[in-house]
């Protein structure tokens, strides 16, 4: 499939082959939804944490005799069901990630690719580079181009001055081929391509 690409200021700048196999594929939620679900779960830090009964504060001795009470029988306050006792199965440390394969990372990201030329907000640019790594002068273009949280994926590298520039520009992020991942793809509102990082691109999901 044919692509027109442009320059920063907004001029033509020639057209690209993008592969079917990539970017023309029928988008699938259930695929997209997995690999989402694998990258939050492994970025969660799972440091939640509570006492247990074993390791609050509190006296181990029996807090009254066990019968002729007329009450219910404790052994120590450190039990649940008394205020500043131990939590009964409450959360530990412990990691949330699971695995997924290679393979099927591979075909999410392909989806994710296809998600957005779908839906007609894939952009390709001719390359993403600055003579002088101002950030008014980027900020100036994205607006002119009217990109909303755009995410820029170049080639193996990423331009020192272009990414210095963007840096204090919230609304676009800027990544080279290998960080692209299908979670920054789909909260981006336009995803943007060089000409270096489609091919990149094609040649790490092939």
């Amino acid at each position: 499939m044919k692509a027109d690409a442009i320059k920063m200021d907004g001029g033509k700048a020639g057209s690209v082959d993008l592969d079917e196999a990539i970017f023309g594929l029928e988008p699938r939620i259930d695929i997209l939804h997995r690999v989402v679900r694998w990258q939050r779960n492994n970025a969660q830090a799972g440091t939640h944490k509570v006492k247990t009964r074993s390791e609050v504060k509190y006296s181990t001795k029996k807090i009254y005799r066990q019968k002729g009470t007329g009450g219910a029988r404790h052994g120590a306050r450190s039990a649940p069901i008394f205020r500043g006792g131990g939590v009964y199965k409450g959360p530990t440390v412990r990691s949330h990630g699971h695995e997924l394969t290679k393979k099927f990372r591979k075909l999410g990201l392909r989806h994710a690719l296809s998600a957005k030329a779908t839906a007609g907000e894939l952009v390709i640019i001719d390359v993403a580079d600055l003579k002088d790594a101002k950030t008014s002068a980027l900020a100036k273009q994205v607006k002119d181009l009217g990109w909303k949280r755009a995410l820029i994926i170049d080639g193996a590298e990423v331009n020192e001055n272009f990414a210095v520039a963007a840096r204090n520009i919230d609304t676009v992020d800027i990544l080279p081929s290998m960080g692209a991942n299908v979670y920054d793809i789909l909260k981006s509102d336009t995803l943007v391509l060089t000409k270096a990082g489609v091919e990149a691109l094609e040649a790490r999901l092939k």
